[in-house]
């Protein structure tokens, strides 16, 4: 089990400014997977979105997964989102509501272990409900209780599967890479990884 090291759930600045440096980042590459989702979706059809979505919930994980904090993946995700609308994503300020409602997905599956444990099962489980939420509130903004149930039922796993591929497991990867550049020593992840040494 990968436990929080530090009880406290006070934020220090580093943690504020590497959460926050994490999002903006993010928000950027979330802007450059729209390019990509496009093209995929020219080849594939409507279950591109699905298969490609994780990804833009991958902000959440690996904040969460560095700072260990109450609130990081939520946090994280909302200003992925304020960097994507500042970028000039066309789809404009409902950005924010997708964030907030994407982050608060992944920030449920922390919460359920009072933000004790950061192991992969629960990495997955934040890409999961990141997904889920997600999916909920694509169902309402785009009416999807007009498609066929077939097409919902494969919609539906896939994206869940996307979230706990691209955002839980890429997450926690691109998580280990940072640390391992040096650049996250002192923080949650670099204790934990000390212990586990």
């Amino acid at each position: 089990m990968t436990a929080m090291t530090n009880p406290s759930s006070r934020w220090t600045q580093r943690e504020i400014v590497v959460a926050a440096a994490i999002g903006v980042v993010f928000g950027v590459l979330y802007l450059a997977w729209v390019q990509v989702w496009l093209v995929a979706q020219g080849i594939i059809g409507p279950l591109a979105l699905d298969i490609f979505f994780g990804f833009w919930c991958v902000a959440s994980i690996v904040a969460a997964y560095v700072v260990r904090k109450p609130g990081a993946a939520f946090f994280t995700e909302v200003v992925a989102a304020v960097a994507e609308v500042a970028t000039g994503n066309p789809a404009g300020l409902i950005l924010l509501l997708t964030g907030v409602v994407q982050g608060a997905g992944a920030e449920l599956a922390f919460a359920a272990t009072r933000w004790k444990r950061y192991d992969l099962a629960v990495l997955l489980a934040a890409g999961a409900c990141a997904a889920l939420f997600s999916f909920v509130y694509t169902w309402i903004r785009f009416n999807y209780g007009a498609l066929a149930p077939g097409l919902l039922v494969a919609m539906f796993a896939i994206r869940v599967v996307s979230g706990m591929v691209l955002a839980g497991l890429l997450g926690r990867a691109i998580a280990l890479a940072l640390h391992r550049t040096g650049s996250l020593d002192g923080l949650a992840i670099d204790e934990e990884r000390r212990g586990a040494a």
